[in-house]
């Protein structure tokens, strides 16, 4: 009660919260039915596993002080420096924030003096003396990374180790990182390496109550997870991301529990008006003429979709990679999320296990497997009339299953000329409108779900994937067709991974291959099954020509309303009559995300 009383008086964050209600014993009784969840789930480690990387830190702090001390010696310094030379382990992330799991990567920074560099010390003699080592496994140095670190194993616990090097001669046990004057004179790649300590020791001094937060933080974690939503990497939200998410909303309702707080995450988050940026703290320009995230300034900044800004100097959007279509995914799952509470809420049940739930799509996938194979027909007979039967179609009357993606299916589809129709002035046949109108039918689906797509391609028949052939082996004459003349069409609709569009290499060597290439449009859906607003496309024509990519609001601000079909602005799309080459056309039909096959 004590807290509750405190936290009336302090304002966390740069708005005034927008509740200071404290908690009913019904939410005292719900947080601990989440505890418990949580618990059972697996997500605490035991108490010796955390002994045991209390263990694991403290033999990594002597390895870097022995190493600290070999490299003084080495640099013939003095006696007296050589006694005092010092090189300190902090950790921060998960571990940190204390939110790991059992078997979690502990990230550690080690800092060194002025006179201990990065390549020659920390990539030198310090991974010489870990390689040498027994209890180290898995040594692997990225020098080269944007923030270069060595993973390896100590012990058999994960570590994760970055190094800064300060213009110190003698590095302090009190060392405080908080400090901006730490960052005076340091290189960027100390400055991105401090930014993890730095912003990890700031969430924690800004959030009003830290049980409270790492509770929530812990279940927010395992939702996105579960979700399908927990990847920076994939455009998605990674863990600094879904920390600062979290304690913006322990700001806004600092006397709250764990099970309002996350009710209230969803609220606040399904409303939020992106671009605008979540903070916790307001933004320090500071003196040491380091740039930080400011839209009104820099170009780059004002394209960032989803901005949520470190509170450490200097600040910066730790969200950049966040699109337009992913961003509307995380909005529906909020949606979802709200829904859920909000029955919670005004039921006494608990409900963790559907809002914490798996996205399960395989029943789903198969249903639409089945939609869009009955619309196949459909595809045929529109790409005859809009010819007028001057382009010939072959349907493949079966699918073809591709192992290393078990909820993606092939459909096929042969087209070529009509006998006897020759090419006039090598004008090709336009099948853009035709396209467009076969994936309005499609997604008509009345139990459209979230993410089910499909993408439309064509490339050359040298490109046609290797599991459709009997065995994986591509035959010297396709067994589809005597005539090398056909052009091969391939309907995919898929469950599995989400492929980008552009950043997919298969399908950027079949656009190096073609001489032409068709329209493939990647179309994302929300949770209520209305399209998105984002759309990208690939556009068939001549390779001189340039593809454009079409983007339009990413803010679904009516949640759950229906949204016209959206138009696609894009060069020709056309099937060269000229070309005697087999392409393929690809319908790819994604229900999840990329690592739903990691979650078990």
């Amino acid at each position: 009660m004590a807290s509750v009383q405190q936290n009336r008086q302090i304002r966390y964050g740069i708005t005034e919260p927008i509740s200071l209600g404290g908690p009913t014993e019904l939410d005292v009784i719900k947080t601990k039915a989440l505890e418990n969840y949580l618990q059972d789930a697996g997500l605490y480690e035991s108490n010796e596993e955390a002994l045991r990387r209390e263990e694991v830190l403290g033999r990594l702090d002597e390895i870097v002080k022995t190493w600290i001390k070999k490299i003084s010696r080495d640099k013939g310094l003095s006696d007296e420096t050589v006694e005092q030379a010092n090189a300190k382990i902090f950790t921060f992330g998960s571990y940190r924030l204390k939110v790991h799991g059992p078997g979690a990567d502990i990230d550690t920074l080690c800092v060194g003096p002025r006179y201990a560099t990065r390549g020659n010390g920390f990539f030198g003699e310090l991974q010489r003396m870990l390689s040498e080592m027994p209890e180290v496994t898995e040594l692997h140095p990225v020098p080269d990374a944007h923030v270069p670190l060595m993973g390896f194993k100590l012990n058999g616990v994960s570590i994760d180790l970055l190094y800064a090097k300060l213009p110190l001669w003698i590095i302090p046990e009190d060392l405080d990182l908080s400090q901006d004057s730490i960052l005076q004179n340091a290189d960027e790649q100390t400055v991105r390496s401090l930014n993890g300590c730095r912003v990890t020791d700031q969430i924690l001094r800004l959030v009003p109550n830290i049980q409270s937060f790492r509770t929530t933080l812990r279940c927010m974690r395992f939702w996105a997870k579960k979700r399908g939503v927990y990847s920076n990497v994939s455009g998605f939200l990674g863990g600094i991301n879904w920390a600062l998410l979290v304690a913006r909303i322990c700001q806004l309702y600092p006397n709250a529990l764990p099970n309002m707080l996350a009710s209230r995450f969803f609220r606040v988050y399904t409303q939020w008006r992106w671009p605008n940026p979540v903070l916790l703290c307001s933004m320090d320009e500071g003196s040491l003429g380091l740039q930080v995230w400011d839209p009104r300034r820099n170009p780059k900044d004002r394209l960032h979709k989803m901005p949520i800004i470190t509170p450490a100097y200097p600040c910066m959007n730790s969200s950049y990679n966040v699109s337009a279509s992913t961003l509307r995914i995380m909005t529906g799952e909020f949606q979802r999320g709200k829904d859920i509470c909000a029955a919670m809420e005004g039921n006494e049940a608990d409900q963790w296990d559907t809002l914490l739930s798996h996205l399960h799509s395989l029943k789903r996938s198969e249903k639409w497997r089945g939609w869009v194979e009955s619309r196949l027909r459909q595809l045929t007979l529109v790409i005859e009339r809009h010819t007028c039967d001057m382009l010939q179609c072959h349907p493949h009357p079966h699918g073809f299953q591709d192992d290393s993606r078990p909820l993606q299916c092939s459909l096929f589809m042969g087209l070529q000329r009509k006998q006897g129709v020759t090419a006039v002035g090598g004008e090709p046949f336009d099948i853009r409108r035709t396209i467009e109108e076969f994936k309005q039918t499609v997604y008509g689906y009345t139990l459209w779900s979230p993410r089910m797509e499909i993408n439309v391609s064509h490339v050359m028949r040298r490109s046609i994937p290797s599991f459709v052939f009997p065995g994986g082996v591509r035959p010297l004459q396709s067994f589809f067709y005597r005539s090398s003349s056909s052009t091969i069409t391939s309907c995919e609709s898929k469950g599995g991974k989400k492929r980008k569009l552009g950043g997919d290499e298969t399908f950027t060597d079949q656009l190096r291959n073609s001489k032409r290439v068709a329209v493939s449009v990647h179309v994302e859906n929300g949770e209520d099954g209305s399209p998105n607003s984002s759309v990208e496309s690939i556009c068939s024509a001549p390779m001189k020509e340039l593809c454009t990519k079409v983007e339009y609001d990413p803010i679904n601000k009516d949640v759950g309303e229906s949204h016209p079909v959206e138009k696609i602005a894009t060069p020709q799309a056309s099937l060269s009559q000229e070309s005697e080459e087999v392409e393929t056309v690809y319908l790819n039909q994604a229900a999840i995300l990329k690592f739903l096959q990691s979650i078990h």
